[in-house]
């Protein structure tokens, strides 16, 4: 058994995080750590969690945990660790941006590695440091690594993806509150997503000399929780081409699945699967990438990435259902 600790404990991937942790066979969970909620039962806040835990939020840590969980706002996880110090045994898997680049990875003798197991789980598996990767970038980039791996992303890449309301974070503003964002769609951040340093960081790790643009439109989608993802650019070979290198790719993730069929959100939502379809359109190569951005996105891969550094199997409390009804 490890011990765990949450920081940033009253958000959405912290819920999550505690709701999948509570049932993992190889985890204690030692603190939950929320200042604005210290004293009061997790089950007030994470309501559905009523008779799981009697567990209740504190303003102090933990500094020899196993493991502990960074949950906070980006920008936050660099000030936490200014203040707050843990012991060498500690690993640190934080779900912010702070620390994806690579020009951002090291800090306070801390280095951190980017943890998209489909991209080099190897590497996580000898890692004391995680930086968890953005929900987006996650969608995205699992719909053209196998192309990166085999050289063939050779034009420009039109990427065009959706998210529920759940990706902006807990606390309100003017584009959550449901007046807004019932029966309404929108564009934000064109051509200039953070999570585009990230996936631009994966793509030339994997694609030698790779340079090709990125033309990325994020949407906010009008339901809670998913990412829906197209990816379209020039494939000069046939779709059963295509299918046979993203099976090969994805032939022993257990996460990862590529599908005959098109796919849709509520395959993959409550889960940590990411669907993946393909079709030919002259010579353009559309991919379709489907993940749920609460987990897959987010908690249910910085679980994933603990089970790997702890020598875990991989699925190991994840293996969750989807509300297909």
């Amino acid at each position: 058994m490890i011990k765990v600790g949450i920081v940033g404990g009253a958000g959405y991937t912290a819920g999550e995080l505690i709701r999948l942790l509570v049932n993992h066979s190889q985890v204690e969970l030692d603190f939950v750590f929320s200042t604005s909620n210290a004293g009061n039962y997790i089950y007030e806040v994470h309501q559905d969690l009523l008779g799981a835990l009697e567990l209740k939020f504190t303003h102090k840590i933990n500094p020899d945990v196993d493991v502990l969980f960074l949950c906070l706002g980006h920008g936050n996880s660099t000030t936490f660790l200014e203040k707050n110090s843990f012991s060498k045994k500690t690993k640190i898997i934080d779900l912010s941006n702070d620390f994806r680049l690579k020009e951002d990875s090291a800090f306070k003798g801390y280095k951190f590695v980017y943890g998209l197991p489909e991209l080099q789980k190897k590497v996580i598996q000898k890692s004391n440091y995680i930086a968890n990767p953005g929900c987006f970038a996650t969608a995205i980039q699992l719909a053209l690594l196998p192309l990166a791996k085999a050289s063939k992303i050779n034009s420009s890449v039109h990427i065009n993806a959706t998210t529920g309301s759940t990706g902006a974070g807990v606390s309100p503003s003017k584009t959550t509150h449901f007046s807004w964002r019932d029966n309404n769609f929108s564009v934000y951040k064109a051509f200039t997503h953070q999570h585009l340093g990230e996936i631009n960081e994966t793509l030339n790790l994997l694609q030698n000399n790779f340079s090709e643009d990125l033309f990325f439109i994020p949407n906010r989608g009008n339901f809670s929780r998913g990412i829906f993802a197209s990816v379209y650019l020039t494939f000069e070979e046939s779709i059963e081409q295509a299918y046979e290198l993203f099976e090969t790719y994805y032939k022993n993730e257990v996460f990862t699945h590529v599908s005959k069929l098109p796919i849709h959100l509520k395959q993959v939502v409550n889960t940590n699967n990411c669907f993946l379809h393909l079709e030919i359109h002259g010579n353009q190569l559309l991919i379709t990438s489907v993940i749920d951005n609460l987990l897959k996105g987010a908690s249910g891969q910085a679980i994933q990435n603990m089970n790997l550094m702890f020598g875990f199997l991989e699925e190991e409390g994840l293996q969750l259902k989807a509300t297909s009804f």
